[in-house]
């Protein structure tokens, strides 16, 4: 189970910062404007499904990992 929720919670830090950060350079990279803010609340959005996804992904591959593998595929 600890190893489930070390992926899930790489897995989510990851895509929020990816997704902060591609915001904020459409947004010409301005930390002190509103857009700002906003990027960093619509970059929640994908990591929240990310955490859906890990946890559904446990009932068809690993139990131990938030891959969608099948655990055919992982062997």
């Amino acid at each position: 189970m600890r190893k489930l929720i070390l992926d899930l919670v790489e897995r989510t830090v990851a895509t929020y910062a990816v997704a902060f950060l591609g915001l904020l350079l459409a947004d010409n990279f301005d930390l002190t404007s509103v857009g700002a803010l906003r990027a960093a609340a619509v970059a929640a959005l994908p990591a929240a499904l990310t955490v859906v996804k890990g946890t559904v992904s446990t009932f068809v591959g690993d139990p131990n990992s938030a891959a969608l593998l099948g655990r055919r595929a992982r062997e």
